[in-house]
């Protein structure tokens, strides 16, 4: 047990150097402020894949709609996926309102066979309807800023990326799971930003990023990876990344975050981190991967230790230790990135939401790579 607890240690030290590393990356970005004032010209196309989401539809679909920038440079198209509930009724309604909406249905334009991703197939139809040069991708439950398109399009204006990754945030209802899941995803927000900036890994989430379209046909879309039920923002960006690494960025701005829904239970909040999880052995990133491996093992050591305590308590000593080392590891980081996002009140549960962090890290880890889950009502092996 004495070479366990050494091990642990050994991983300890190298977990505290990447994160140290992720902090000073992170310390060295500056936000993003646009100084061009050049008439807008960007295109864009905005694609929202949606199932079953009839309430957020009516929520948040809105914001998307009414941007400041000119509504002749953009559209937005809805892809209904087999919806059950009134969400395509309530983006046909909507139409009326909006020029610039457009709505596509997946049960009008697929053969009836069973795919492992639906999402990315939406995408995919989408995108050949598109007018955009500009692919830009979001989430039904998203809420987004005034600028954000003005945002994207200074950015892309200024910097002359292919690709670029943008900033989101859970909204924070001060339940115990949302804080949790705040507080995780904050983190991971951080490191996104961080790694693409530094052009160390090629991370992204599809609820807030940006792609030409002659660049998505250029690396033959999803091909390759369609067959992966996850992926449809960081496989796809790694395969750009493969093609112009320089024109992989991330934009870091206030007015770019994109507000999302957290998992409403703890059901739902493991079935949407296995589903994440299970894309792990599939990046061709191999960065990401050994970095996922090493925050697993080490997770899964703490767990050990913690579990031998009961057998040789003075192992709760060596866990406590190593857990306080962890956490102020993190806080370091975690300091910087909240800061950004406004959300440093929520820094005082840091220390408190470990032991919880550390189970859940291994149980939707081994799923993610062993068992199944449920997404949007489907069953995903």
């Amino acid at each position: 047990m004495l070479y366990l607890l050494l091990f642990c240690f050994v991983l300890m030290a190298g977990y505290g150097y990447l994160i140290e590393t992720y902090r000073r990356w992170f310390k060295n970005i500056v936000p993003f402020k646009a100084v061009s004032k050049a008439p807008a010209c960007t295109r864009f196309t905005v694609l929202i894949p949606a199932r079953n989401e009839e309430e957020n539809i009516k929520l948040y679909l809105p914001s998307v709609l009414q941007q400041a920038y000119p509504q002749n440079l953009f559209e937005v198209i809805v892809i209904d996926d087999h919806s059950t509930d009134a969400t395509a009724g309530v983006v046909s309604e909507m139409q009326s309102q909006y020029s610039n909406l457009k709505l596509l249905r997946l049960k009008d334009l697929l053969p009836d066979v069973a795919l492992n991703s639906y999402k990315k197939k939406a995408i995919e139809i989408a995108i050949k309807h598109a007018a955009g040069d500009w692919i830009v991708t979001t989430d039904a439950d998203c809420l987004v800023n005034a600028n954000w398109l003005q945002c994207f399009a200074d950015f892309i204006g200024e910097r002359n990326p292919v690709f670029v990754a943008a900033p989101v945030a859970f909204f924070n209802t001060r339940s115990f799971l949302s804080i949790f899941q705040s507080l995780d995803f904050m983190s991971l927000q951080g490191i996104t930003a961080a790694s693409v900036n530094q052009g160390f890994h090629s991370m992204c989430n599809g609820a807030n990023l940006a792609y030409k379209k002659v660049v998505f046909n250029q690396v033959n879309g999803f091909t390759g990876i369609d067959k992966i039920a996850s992926g449809d923002d960081m496989l796809l960006m790694h395969k750009i990344y493969e093609k112009n690494p320089a024109g992989v960025k991330f934009l870091l701005s206030k007015d770019a975050i994109v507000r999302t829904l957290s998992m409403p239970d703890w059901k739902s909040f493991f079935n949407q981190r296995i589903r994440w999880a299970s894309k792990a052995d599939t990046y061709q990133d191999k960065r990401i991967f050994w970095v996922l491996a090493l925050v697993y093992f080490l997770n899964l050591l703490l767990l050990v230790i913690f579990v031998t305590g009961f057998f040789r308590p003075v192992f709760f000593v060596y866990w406590v230790m190593l857990l306080l080392v962890k956490t102020l590891i993190e806080l370091r980081f975690m300091r910087l990135v909240a800061a950004f996002f406004g959300e440093e009140t929520l820094l005082k549960w840091f220390g408190f939401m470990q032991p919880f962090h550390i189970m859940y890290t291994v149980i939707a880890g081994w799923l993610g790579k062993f068992g199944s889950y449920q997404w949007k009502g489907r069953k995903v092996k």
